[in-house]
């Protein structure tokens, strides 16, 4: 099942608020909170691809870039146990930790259905 919308490689979620009866969402990933909301899936679609349509507007006119710029580094919380295993295996593998996390990431991104269901 898909919960989210796409339009022009932006991504939009979908909520339901059953005390207003309606769709609604916001776009994600970038620096302004621009909602949308429909009464159908249908509305929804429309409403959503008509606001990334005048986000898109509305920064070019301001010359503002969109979308939202990550800096490549968060933290990361766990557990002892875990942050010492890892430790070892990147040790074991004559690696950093930040390189064994980041081949993580990249078996998260190419396999998130398995992964997060």
């Amino acid at each position: 099942m898909k919960n989210h919308l796409t339009y022009k490689n932006y991504l939009g979620t979908v909520e339901f608020s059953a005390e207003d009866n309606c769709l609604y969402g916001k776009i994600i990933g970038i620096n302004d909170l621009v909602n949308y909301e429909g009464q159908s899936v249908e509305e929804l679609k429309v409403a959503f691809e008509e606001a990334v349509d005048d986000y898109l507007e509305t920064c070019e006119a301001l010359e503002k870039e969109p979308n939202k710029l990550f800096k490549g580094a968060f933290n990361v919380r766990t557990s002892r146990a875990v942050h010492a295993h890892l430790a070892v295996l990147a040790e074991r593998k004559k690696m950093k930790l930040n390189e064994v996390v980041n081949v993580a990431f990249d078996y998260l991104i190419k396999h998130e259905d398995k992964v997060l269901q």
